[in-house]
């Protein structure tokens, strides 16, 4: 299985964002990877409203991410700061970077899979 780090938005709508994310990590999972998505982890136990707390987690996140084999990135609901700085972080890494969306029926189990086109390498 090829290990990749999920990039999709967390701050601003949580709810709809986790909801995203869920959708995400099914989407990668059916497509025989095993996702990493520091966000979804992290703010279970650190608070994302605190600078520390926030940035402790995204160091960690980006350290994991220094294992994977690419980033994806989840697009549908657009690039937030902290995905740019997982994109510039897999950059830097010279990891392989992907965009992919869902398509407008993401919600739910029956998501629909549409590549992005562009991928970054």
């Amino acid at each position: 299985m090829r290990r990749i780090v999920i990039e999709s938005p967390y701050a601003g709508d949580i709810n709809r964002n986790l909801e995203y994310l869920g959708a995400a990590l099914r989407d990668s999972l059916r497509r025989g990877e095993a996702p990493f998505a520091s966000h979804a982890l992290y703010t279970a136990v650190l608070d994302d409203d605190v600078s520390a707390d926030r940035e402790l987690g995204i160091a960690a996140g980006l350290r994991w991410g220094e294992m994977a084999d690419a980033t994806v990135v989840y697009t549908d609901l657009g690039i937030s700061r902290g995905m740019e700085q997982g994109i510039a972080h897999a950059k830097r890494c010279r990891r392989p970077i992907e965009f992919r969306a869902l398509g407008p029926t993401w919600r739910g189990p029956g998501a629909s899979i549409a590549e992005v086109p562009g991928s970054v390498q």
